[in-house]
């Protein structure tokens, strides 16, 4: 199992989806550092490589570590700190074995049984969801819900909840012994992004509080 703090695991994560920002690129970067975000997954699937490497780009400066959806050779040719792998990408193991313990391997998840074959590939943290309906979209999907969420957990690998986060509801999220939060309205809105942030920091233990639950491999 993997420590998260040592590892450079983020609490919160903002997943980037340009076409529903309400200003410009540059803008949601701003509100992202202005708020202290910890980092940011690149995930613009209509871009063709030569725009999602420049958007990398503009984004690797402004973000404490920059992840990328899916692409482990921008990753690599932009010096970010991981990528993050969707469920039919190729496995976390034969990656890491190719490319070294320097990066860091995130992955979506949707039920827990999904979470202990991440945590059994090397994953070194999961974005599971959605705990909520999402705010972005409308889903026939089954929700995990809260439930769910509780049992990825108990896999042993830091978890960061997804979907339909607000500031209401970080509290039943913390209960459930999620690590951090992923989203993407939920880390858009320039009135809500600070009381969520707020309520995140009170609600959250610092990253040393949580070194013993995830011990290193």
């Amino acid at each position: 199992m993997t420590d998260g703090s040592r590892r450079g695991v983020p609490r919160t994560l903002a997943i980037s989806h340009r076409k529903t920002l309400p200003g410009d690129f540059e803008s949601w970067l701003d509100l992202l550092e202005g708020n202290r975000i910890e980092a940011l997954q690149l995930r613009e699937k209509d871009l063709d490589d030569r725009s999602l490497l420049a958007l990398g780009k503009r984004a690797l400066g402004r973000s404490p570590r920059l992840f990328v959806n899916g692409r482990i050779d921008l990753v690599l040719t932009l010096g970010a700190a991981g990528v993050h792998l969707p469920q039919r990408a190729l496995p976390a193991s034969a990656l890491r074995e190719r490319f070294g313990q320097g990066l860091i391997f995130g992955a979506s998840t949707h039920h827990p049984g999904e979470v202990a074959t991440a945590r059994d590939a090397g994953i070194d943290f999961v974005v599971f969801g959605p705990v909520f309906p999402p705010l972005s979209k409308t889903t026939t999907d089954t929700i995990p819900g809260l439930e769910g969420l509780r049992q990825a957990v108990e896999e042993g690998l830091p978890v960061l909840a997804l979907g339909g986060i607000t500031a209401a509801r970080l509290a039943a999220v913390a209960d459930c012994g999620a690590y951090g939060v992923a989203g993407i309205s939920t880390f858009q809105d320039p009135r809500e992004l600070p009381s969520l942030i707020a309520e995140f920091e009170r609600l959250w233990p610092s990253s040393a509080a949580h070194e013993d639950r995830f011990p290193g491999r």
